[in-house]
């Protein structure tokens, strides 16, 4: 983490205060991946940090508060999936392997982060608008470069002025999010990951080309 670090009542944090700091958000990040969310208490958290309660209240106001720490962290990331998209080309074989390499770079991000993204999804899901504002900002980066690629393509005449820029691109990314969320569920369907990346990123380049991809 870069920048001040700042304890709850607004003083700057030291080194030896901000390294606590970060050990707390590490320890709790390594529960979540064991423990749903609502279980995991600050008593937990501190004791598998090797400090006390008092100390975590020191950075957080609670679990809640932490958790949202991460996921700014790692919302900042997610944007930068847009590196992904954004100035590459759409055009001949250049399409299929920047369809491979986006979905690759969804599929991965979403493994990395597989813990707090599900914390933020259901945040999402229950109407909380800052699990929600976190959400959105990993996928509109995503979004708005593929609408960019799709109206680039329109200009040139090589997709259809009728289809809606936003709505492909939207969909696309919808898309990519559920199936990235839910890797796991396609082993029991008998789907191995080498079948699963090429036909999401067919349907990626028949979404944003509407053409059959040229390998």
């Amino acid at each position: 983490m870069t920048g001040q670090v700042r304890t709850v009542d607004g003083r700057v944090a030291g080194r030896r205060g901000q390294a606590t700091r970060q050990k707390l958000l590490d320890c709790l990040g390594e529960m979540l991946s064991s423990s749903p969310y609502r279980d995991v208490k600050v008593i937990d958290v501190a004791r598998k940090a090797g400090t006390s309660p008092a100390t975590f209240y020191q950075y957080f106001p609670d679990v809640e508060g932490a958790v949202l720490e991460i996921a700014e962290e790692m919302a900042k990331e997610g944007a930068g999936l847009t590196e992904l998209v954004s100035g590459r080309s759409w055009v001949g074989k250049a399409a299929w392997q920047t369809s491979e390499e986006l979905v690759d770079g969804f599929l991965d991000f979403w493994r990395r982060h597989d813990a707090i993204l599900r914390v933020v999804d259901l945040g999402a899901a229950e109407g909380d608008k800052r699990f929600y504002k976190i959400r959105m900002k990993i996928l509109n980066s995503v979004t708005n470069s593929l609408t960019d690629a799709v109206k680039e393509l329109q200009a040139k005449g090589k997709v259809d002025k009728e289809v809606s820029a936003a709505a492909m691109a939207g969909s696309l990314v919808a898309m990519l999010a559920a199936v990235a969320g839910h890797q796991k569920g396609f082993t029991t369907w008998g789907v191995k990951q080498a079948e699963l990346k090429p036909n999401l990123a067919l349907l990626v380049h028949l979404g944003i080309t509407g053409k059959k991809p040229v390998r």
